[in-house]
């Protein structure tokens, strides 16, 4: 596929990848996000495990290469051999693996074992095992659904219906190994001039979000068309008042129409930081 039915050019991208590809896709997509205007057809080939498999992607990529538009190949395929025969292909190819790997081994003063599992593993069993915990506790707490021990909770995000409290709290914890709950502000709370009882004595973990009065009627739509929920009159309240309970009691709060999951979920963990990191020793003057 070169262009769209509107005529614009459409460029194919592979990530490829001995082991599941996130890191491939991750690491490519951020260098894609700085061509906003360019329309990009997204392969992902992961468990590129043995010569054979990467033979047949070669031949995959090639017949990108002799398509209209000159496709992009980013890897981060681990093993020798694999990569060897990867970057036979025509095709210009981006490897994270080998941009970098060389540089790590050459300040170590040591060879990596460069194995495919090595760069997905669990590693850790510890950390694994809590980040599970933190998923597991996320999934009870979510939308209200349970305020038992939220003194367990790193984070509690608070928020009117449909600001992206979900997706934001399960990022935190699959990514960052976070527990959070999350409490949905309805009208009763944004009534009252204080927060929820549940969370009231947890503020110091309270993060708020809000989002535009556009994009709250409008996702709402999608759930209650034609509702006193959805009008742009209730989203304006909603939000009006959820910023004056966040201003009134000092709760960090970020707009989520302006910014993704993984920002939101960045700007929480830097603030957290910063809360727990100790003061600086006074200097004793002489």
């Amino acid at each position: 596929m070169a262009a769209t039915e509107h005529g614009d050019t459409v460029v194919p991208v592979f990530f490829l990848s001995d082991s599941t590809g996130i890191s491939a896709e991750t690491m490519g997509n951020a260098l894609l996000l700085q061509f906003p205007d360019v329309i990009f057809d997204r392969t992902l080939i992961p468990f590129i495990s043995t010569v054979e498999d990467a033979r047949r992607v070669v031949e995959q990529v090639d017949a990108a290469m002799d398509g209209p538009v000159t496709p992009l190949v980013f890897t981060t395929a681990a093993e020798d051999a694999v990569r060897r025969e990867l970057a036979k292909t025509r095709a210009p190819m981006i490897d994270f693996f080998d941009l970098h790997m060389g540089r790590v081994e050459e300040l170590l003063g040591r060879r990596g074992a460069r194995q495919a599992l090595r760069l997905h593993g669990v590693g850790d069993i510890k950390r694994y095992n809590n980040r599970m915990a933190a998923v597991e506790f996320t999934i009870e707490h979510d939308d209200g659904q349970s305020v038992r021990m939220l003194e367990k909770a790193d984070v509690i995000l608070l928020a009117p219906s449909r600001c992206g409290k979900t997706p934001t709290s399960m990022y935190l914890a699959l990514q960052h190994g976070l527990f959070v709950a999350n409490y949905p502000l309805v009208e009763e709370d944004l009534e009252s001039s204080d927060l929820p009882g549940p969370v009231r004595a947890h503020v110091d973990r309270c993060f708020g979000l809000v989002t535009t009065v556009d994009r709250l009627a409008r996702v709402r739509a999608e759930r209650r068309p034609s509702s006193r929920y959805s009008s742009a009159e209730q989203c304006r309240w909603e939000l009006r008042r959820a910023a004056q309970l966040f201003d009134a009691h000092r709760v960090p709060s970020i707009d989520s129409s302006a910014r993704s999951v993984e920002e939101i979920s960045t700007v929480i963990v830097q603030q957290l930081a910063r809360r727990t990191r100790p003061a600086p020793t006074p200097r004793r003057q002489s």
